[in-house]
């Protein structure tokens, strides 16, 4: 054996002596694992920065910008007692002025409201149709009652007549979605497919498409109402107006009838039935060409749900004939037919008459809003201006 081999620890020949690029990268490897960053020859290294897929220096830094950099100009206010105090005194005194207007424009607002649900054991005229129409439901026919009530004072004009529900959920989401908005604009697709969000008020039973589609087209509200007032012994009927009661964008945007077919609305919902609950189709909702059809105001008024379990919808103004001016104090009967039933789920139907002014309807709750929260601005500007003197003037000591 050569004299330069030695043996190795199980008595076999050695390994061969390392040369100097072995031992460096065995002491690296030693380095690495003793917790130390391996070390990378000058060879490796030049190849790193060869690499193409070597990230390129500045590649991620932002534009040159004045936004980028977030060189913009900015204004930071210094809030101090001289800034601060006036802007709550000024908001608090703005608020607390216009809840008062609110709040007495509100109390002038004059309302009648009537109850006509007719529950049983409460002795209304309308309790023989109420329990008509909960023996037979939705298909049960006309029924007419009225009531007779004295106005205590006169109503100025435009006098709103509203009808409302109370207990009647039409912010259930199920009941919010079933309806098809292609279908109500006019679409004559839509008019022979509708959506899949109106089942089971999608086709009727032969598979014929229900048009409007829904459960909100199909609980439409259908009771119909006639005022009379009474003067010189006898009952003279007030106009009521249907025009305008709607949103204007629903009317002339979102709600469109189908182009006619042969001139005629009927011919066009040719081949479509009706809500299962609707006495007649919708192209005869009215007489007036109009009114009738997607386009009734009545039926637009209903597609708009409410937010709350009791709510109020418009149906009509006075503001035509002898009572353009308003309502005179006096005996009035109004004339009711008596057809949504609402006992079978604990509902209550009244009818409201409103005067308006500038903010609407009655409505005390913004104005008590605006005066509450005015009266807290002024509050917190007066102890804010109490803690102010005090340390101001533990200051002033202080530097005497």
């Amino acid at each position: 054996m050569s004299a330069l081999a030695r043996a190795g620890p199980d008595g076999g020949p050695a390994a061969p002596p390392l040369t100097w690029p072995a031992q460096a990268g065995r002491a690296g490897s030693s380095a690495g694992r003793a917790g130390g960053a391996p070390q990378r020859s000058p060879g490796t290294m030049a190849a790193a920065a060869a690499s193409p897929c070597a990230e390129p220096a500045g590649r991620n830094k932002p534009d040159n910008t004045a936004f980028t950099q977030q060189r913009l100009p900015a204004w930071q206010p210094l809030l101090s007692a001289g800034t601060a105090l006036p802007l709550f005194f000024c908001v608090g005194l703005a608020c607390l002025a216009l809840g008062l207007g609110l709040h007495f424009s509100s109390g002038s607002i004059r309302e009648l409201e009537l109850d006509y649900t007719g529950a049983p054991g409460s002795g209304h005229s309308c309790s023989r149709c109420a329990n008509a129409s909960r023996a037979a439901g939705a298909g049960a026919g006309a029924c007419t009652c009225s009531l007779r009530f004295e106005l205590p004072e006169r109503f100025p004009g435009p006098v709103c007549l509203y009808y409302q529900l109370s207990n009647y959920y039409q912010n259930h989401r199920r009941y919010s979605v079933s309806r098809d908005n292609r279908q109500l604009s006019g679409d004559a697709a839509g008019l022979r497919s509708p959506a899949t969000e109106c089942s089971p008020f999608q086709t009727d039973p032969r598979g014929v498409p229900i048009a409007p589609c829904g459960a909100i087209a199909n609980s439409r509200f259908n009771d119909t109402f006639a005022l009379y007032h009474l003067a010189n012994g006898t009952f003279h009927r007030v106009p009521l107006d249907n025009r305008g009661i709607s949103w204007w964008t629903d009317s002339n945007i979102k709600f469109s009838n189908p182009a006619l077919v042969n001139g005629t609305l009927e011919a066009t919902f040719k081949g479509t039935a009706k809500p299962p609950n609707w006495p007649q189709a919708a192209y005869l909702l009215d007489s007036n060409p109009n009114n009738t059809g997607f386009i009734n105001e009545d039926f637009i008024v209903w597609m708009r749900i409410a937010a709350l379990p009791t709510f109020r919808k418009l149906y009509r103004r006075v503001r035509e004939g002898n009572f353009s001016s308003g309502l005179p104090q006096g005996t009035y009967c109004l004339n009711i037919t008596y057809n949504y039933p609402v006992l079978s789920f604990q509902g209550t139907k009244k009818v409201i008459f409103s005067t308006v002014s500038w903010m609407g309807g009655k409505n005390p709750f913004l104005g008590i809003v605006y005066l509450v929260f005015g009266s807290a601005c002024i509050l917190t500007g007066f102890v804010m201006l109490a803690v102010h003197i005090k340390f101001q003037q533990q200051n002033q000591m202080d530097v005497e």
